[in-house]
């Protein structure tokens, strides 16, 4: 896929769109789960994604499988993007864990590694009350890196409200949300409660982009700009520039592949999405197996109305 008009880069702050990068395996009988990392490819995909006009990578999210990682292979896939992207594009490296104490080690790890910034969720595994939360992102940003915290409420069960995200805002180097709840309202909200601290909102759920773009968002970090870079990055364009039309007859195909970003079998389907636009997508590590049958059926219905609407577009 390609669009003939090159968009223009993201250049503040953690927003832009930055693509939460998928991670390729091959077969190896002596790999965890008998997948190792394939350092090579998932280089070259950051590469590509960059050149095809996003403005970074986030390696270690959910949909980069970091909880199926060794300590190792995490520092070296982040390492692997860092190093791909170069000063081409921003890397914001997930540095998520279940105490305080982890996630910091994480980003003390990403800041000696290189990394532009860090996206890191609420305490995993634990639901943690406000009081917690705060003390939890304050100890990340102690590191000194720029920090986007993450509200995924359906995985943490904890939500990132937007009054508690005015005293999020208030703790130095955090500088953006990732807004994955999907309540388009949020964007306004956060952004009124949060004015005069310079929180950046992000959009962190594929399906409601547009939605968050217009409602003043000024990032994108989600999955499916893995499939589609060049239209991501041009969609992102056109709706920060406030072309609405142009930008919804490019969104409006797009959106029924969009949704499988937030349903559970995202990675297996962003993946297959990868592979339907000849890429490699590959397997996952358990404890994700291969996609059903008929779900197969269904995110490769959708994939290909997106990229036969695309190709109708001259986008192909």
């Amino acid at each position: 896929m390609s669009d003939s008009k090159k968009p223009t880069r993201a250049a503040q702050g953690l927003g832009g769109v930055v693509v939460a990068t998928a991670l390729p395996y091959y077969e190896k009988a002596s790999a965890p789960a008998g997948l190792a990392v394939d350092y090579d490819r998932y280089a070259e995909h950051c590469r590509w994604l960059v050149a095809s006009g996003c403005d970074g990578v986030g390696p270690n999210g959910s949909l980069g499988e970091y909880s199926s990682l060794t300590d190792q292979e995490r520092r070296t896939v982040a390492r692997t993007a860092i190093e791909a992207v170069g000063d081409a594009g921003k890397v914001v490296v997930g540095v998520h864990g279940v105490g305080s104490h982890q996630a910091r080690h994480w980003a003390e790890v990403a800041a000696e590694d290189g990394a532009d910034g860090v996206l890191c969720l609420p305490p995993t595994m634990y639901r943690a009350n406000e009081q917690e939360i705060v003390d939890h992102f304050a100890a990340v940003a102690s590191v000194g890196l720029p920090v986007m915290v993450y509200n995924n409420p359906f995985d943490t069960k904890v939500d990132l409200a937007p009054e508690l995200l005015a005293r999020i805002a208030q703790i130095e180097n955090i500088v953006a949300v990732k807004e994955f709840s999907g309540d388009v309202r949020r964007v306004l909200e956060i952004k009124e409660r949060t004015a005069g601290s310079g929180l950046e909102v992000v959009s962190g759920a594929d399906d409601v982009v547009l939605e968050s773009l217009l409602m003043g968002a000024t990032g994108w970090f989600a999955g499916f700009p893995n499939v589609f870079p060049a239209e991501s990055a041009r969609l992102f364009q056109l709706a920060t520039e406030g072309r609405l039309e142009e930008a919804r007859a490019l969104y409006e195909p797009l959106v029924a592949a969009f949704r499988w970003d937030s349903r559970t079998e995202f990675v297996q389907a962003i993946k297959l999405g990868m592979e339907q636009v000849g890429r490699f997508g590959g397997p996952c590590r358990p404890p994700r197996g291969p996609l059903l049958p008929q779900l197969r059926e269904r995110v490769e219905a959708d994939m290909a109305r997106a990229i036969s609407a695309l190709s109708e577009r001259g986008a192909a």
